[in-house]
C-alpha cells in the first residue's frame, strides 16, 4: 500500500498473546507533566534494527528510533540517554535488557524495538517499553503498515510511551495547518500549508494566488475551514484534504471570517461583518441553515465551541475594550470573563474542556495566555513585541502559537507547555503564522 501524507493511513494494531507482550504490569514509574522545571526522567530509545538487518531496514530502525527519541525529548520531560552513552545499540524484541547496565548510567526507562519486512512488502514494527528499576515491562505494542509510513508508526509509538509514562493523553500523532508567508511586508503571499507536528512532510494547499487566512480543522481532520480573499471580498471556504476541492460557504453580505468548526464537525460558527457590524453566526453545513447568535451594535468575533458544545467562548468590545465573553450556543446568557488591563482576542477552549486560551495586548507587548472557563487562574505563557494565534494540542497541555519580530519581516511559529517552562520554535521552511493544530490522526 502506498501512503502519501494527505491520505488516511490504515493501520493494523496486533493485539500478541504470546507472553512476550503481557498486559502492562503495574510500576511507579511516573512523569508528572504538571510542574515546570521539574527533573526530566531518564530513557534510552534504542535502534530498532541490528546489524543483521538488510541496511534498508538498518537505516529504517534507526530513523524510527530517531524520531521517537526527538519527540521525547523536545517535550523537556525526558533526558533521552545519548547513543554514544548506550552500552548497547540494540536488544532484540524477545530479550530483557540487562537492567543494572542501564541503572549504572541512571537510565530509568528502557524502550527497544525491531523492524521486519513482511512477503507482501510491509513492514512490521514492535516495541517494549520497561522499568529498569523495577525490572518489568510497562508496555509493549506492534504495528503494521506500508514501509512509507514508518514516520507516523514512530508518532504512535511516541505517544504509546509519553501516555503511559505521564498518564496524559498524547499528541505526536498529529499535524498543523498554518499560513506560509512569503515575499515583501508589502506584498506578502500567503498559502495554506500543511505538515506533522514536528515539522516532516511539509506541503503547500494553495498557490498563494489569493490571501488566506485563519484556517482551522474539523474534528474528523479531512476539512480545513478558512477565510479566502479569492472572491475579491474576504468570505469563509471549505477545503477538503484528500481531493483539495475548495468550497465557499456562501455569498452572504458584507465579509464573512473567524471560521472554526462544531465538536461534532456537523456546522461552522464564524462572524458576518455587514456596514462595520460584526455578529456570530453558526451554518447546518448539511442543510445550510444559518442561526444568529449575537446581535448587538458591538464587534463580536473570534468565536470558539467548548468540546461538548454546549458553550461558546468569543471576544466582544461592548464593553469598551476587546474582553472575553461565554455563552451558550444558541446565543443566550453571555457573560464577560476577562478582566485584567488591556485587550483580550482569539479565544479558544481548550480540548480537555477546562482552561481557555487567549491573546492579550498590554502597553504594546502582546502575550499568550490561559485561564480558567469562568475567567480565573490567569496566566501569562508567553510574551514578546508581537505573538497571537493560540491553537491547543490535541491532549490540551501545549499551546502553539506565531511570533513576529519587531521588524515586521519574519513570522515564526512556537510551542509551550502549560508550565510556562518549555518555549521552543517549531521548524518551518519559510515565514509562518495563524498555526491550527489538528486532532489526532
Amino acid at each position: 500500500m502506498t501512503v502519501s501524507f494527505l491520505q488516511p493511513i490504515r493501520f493494523l494494531i496486533l493485539a500478541l498473546a504470546l507472553g512476550l507482550f503481557s498486559a502492562p504490569v503495574s510500576a511507579q514509574l511516573r512523569v508528572d507533566i504538571t510542574q515546570g522545571g521539574s527533573e526530566p526522567l531518564p530513557i534510552a530509545v534504542l535502534d530498532f534494527s541490528n546489524n543483521s538487518a538488510s541496511p534498508a531496514l538498518q537505516n529504517l530502525g534507526r530513523s524510527i528510533a530517531e524520531v521517537i527519541r526527538n519527540n521525547l525529548a523536545n517535550t523537556l520531560l525526558f533526558a533521552v540517554t545519548p547513543t554514544e552513552a548506550m552500552i548497547k545499540r540494540y536488544i532484540g524484541l524477545d530479550r530483557e535488557p540487562n537492567f543494572e547496565n542501564w541503572r549504572i548510567i541512571n537510565t530509568q526507562a528502557v524502550v527497544h524495538g525491531h523492524v521486519q519486512q513482511k512477503p507482501d512488502g510491509t513492514i512490521s514494527v514492535g516495541f517494549r517499553l520497561w522499568d529498569a528499576y523495577q525490572e518489568v515491562q510497562m508496555f509493549a505494542s506492534e504495528y503494521g503498515a506500508s514501509a512509507s509510513a514508518w514516520r507516523r508508526i514512530a508518532h504512535i509509538m511516541s505517544d504509546a510511551i509519553y501516555s503511559r509514562l505521564t498518564g496524559e493523553g498524547a499528541y505526536f500523532d498529529s499535524s498543523i495547518v498554518y499560513i506560509a508567508e512569503s515575499g515583501p511586508a508589502d506584498k506578502r503571499i500567503k498559502r495554506l500549508a500543511i505538515m506533522d507536528q514536528d515539522g516532516a512532510n511539509h506541503s503547500f494547499l494553495t498557490n498563494g494566488l489569493e490571501t488566506v487566512l485563519t484556517p482551522r480543522f474539523s474534528p474528523t481532520k479531512r476539512e480545513i475551514t478558512y477565510l479566502s480573499y479569492s472572491s475579491g471580498v474576504p468570505h469563509v471556504y471549505l477545503y477538503d484534504i484528500s481531493t483539495g476541492r475548495q468550497e465557499i460557504l456562501g455569498s452572504y453580505e458584507g465579509i464573512t471570517f473567524a471560521p472554526r468548526f462544531s465538536p461534532d464537525g456537523n456546522s461552522l460558527i464564524f462572524s458576518q461583518s455587514i456596514r462595520g457590524n460584526s455578529e456570530i453566526y453558526t451554518i447546518n453545513l448539511r442543510n445550510r441553515k444559518r442561526q444568529r447568535l449575537t446581535n448587538n451594535g458591538a464587534i463580536d468575533t473570534s468565536p470558539s465551541f467548548s468540546p461538548d458544545g454546549t458553550q461558546v467562548v468569543f471576544t466582544s468590545d461592548r464593553g469598551s475594550k476587546p474582553h472575553l465573553y461565554v455563552m451558550n450556543s444558541d446565543g443566550s446568557n453571555p457573560e464577560r470573563i476577562s478582566f485584567g488591563k488591556g485587550s483580550y482576542t482569539t479565544p479558544v477552549w481548550s480540548p480537555r474542556g477546562d482552561l481557555i486560551a487567549f491573546t492579550k495586548q498590554e502597553r504594546g507587548k502582546f502575550s499568550i495566555g490561559v485561564m480558567r472557563t469562568d475567567g480565573s487562574e490567569e496566566r501569562i505563557l508567553s510574551q514578546s513585541y508581537l505573538e497571537e494565534g493560540p491553537t491547543w494540542s490535541p491532549n490540551g497541555r501545549v499551546l502553539m502559537f506565531f511570533r513576529e519580530s519587531q521588524q515586521g519581516n519574519d513570522a515564526k511559529l512556537y510551542s509551550v507547555d502549560l508550565t510556562g517552562h518549555n518555549l521552543r520554535e517549531v521548524p518551518t521552511p519559510i515565514n509562518a503564522s495563524d498555526p491550527a493544530w489538528s486532532p489526532l490522526k
